[in-house]
């Protein structure tokens, strides 16, 4: 077998949100790289087609778990029900576009409960019920927005992000002691389903693209192959860091 330092073979690793974009990339690109990948969601039928899209050449048995990580009797049922992982890349996401005097606690709530505590919770279980191994790596999907750029509209995602990060820093800070990792990737506009709930315009989009130096956005394998970096062996002495995935675009 040739040398390769990003290998996942004989790693378990749970991909949350792996129902669509970076998430369902992500998950099968792990498979591809020899992981063992339990990939969740809470779209029965588009996590199925996830499932269904996994490598299994090495002869990996894969699992599907659909649940709602949005509660924490939810979120404890289902770390408890987990075996020992490798790994764990947190994806789940939502967007909702409101500008700040018309912010509310109902969308501030759902925002915060999805990109940030969902993921808070869950990793304050796995580590309480000794799921992660030693040597084990976390990896949160945040952005550049909120943490490196702000755009109009877009305060209670940036918040969410910003907190993910911040809580991502002191996971590591704690956790480097058992030899378990935590960072973040921070992608830029990824062109994903995300794009399909309409905010956006087509007019929009293109004068957005003028912004990336390198002349377009970001696809899911962009970020899916950062995410197999910081999962795998090659990035062993890497912690607490924001990879930041854009194209570019902070440059500016």
């Amino acid at each position: 077998m040739s040398y390769n330092p990003f290998s996942l073979e004989n790693k378990t690793i749970l991909v949350t949100g792996a129902s669509s974009g970076i998430g369902r990339c992500t998950a099968i690109e792990c498979s591809k790289m020899g992981a063992t990948v339990i990939v969740t969601g809470r779209n029965e039928t588009r996590l199925k087609e996830t499932f269904d899209a996994l490598d299994i050449s090495l002869g990996q048995s894969h699992q599907m778990v659909i649940a709602d990580l949005s509660g924490t009797e939810s979120i404890h049922a289902f770390a408890d029900s987990l075996p020992h992982l490798d790994g764990v890349s947190l994806n789940a996401g939502i967007v909702k576009t409101l500008p700040v005097k018309f912010i509310n606690e109902e969308s501030l709530s759902e925002v915060l409960n999805v990109n940030m505590i969902g993921p808070v919770l869950l990793t304050q279980r796995l580590l309480k019920k000794k799921k992660l191994t030693k040597g084990g790596s976390v990896v949160f999907t945040s952005s550049i927005g909120g943490v490196m750029i702000s755009t109009v509209g877009n305060t209670m995602y940036g918040i969410s992000k910003g907190g993910l990060n911040a809580f991502m820093k002191g996971l590591a800070l704690e956790m480097a002691a058992n030899g378990i990792r935590s960072n973040s990737v921070n992608p830029g506009f990824v062109a994903t389903s995300i794009l399909s709930v309409g905010t956006i315009s087509e007019e929009q989009l293109k004068e957005n693209m003028k912004h990336y130096p390198l002349g377009r956005f970001g696809e899911p394998k962009d970020i899916a192959h950062a995410i197999i970096y910081l999962l795998s062996d090659a990035s062993s002495w890497v912690t607490g860091h924001t990879l930041v995935i854009d194209g570019g675009v902070t440059l500016r």
